[in-house]
């Protein structure tokens, strides 16, 4: 029974470590990302609309 519970606790700690690395990983990739789309969009907007617009 000892063991039981000491390898419930071990996987319970596994499960948490991969969520909190893998949770971690994606915020700073969802930073990243964020960061490049700001500065397409600020590059965009100090470049100017050289493109003609597409009329429907």
């Amino acid at each position: 029974m000892f063991w039981k519970i000491v390898g419930v606790l071990i996987a319970l700690w596994l499960a948490v470590t991969v969520i909190g690395f893998v949770l971690k990983g994606l915020f700073w990739l969802g930073v990243i990302g964020g960061v490049a789309f700001l500065a397409t969009a600020a590059y965009s907007a100090i470049k100017g609309s050289d493109r003609k617009q597409i009329r429907s």
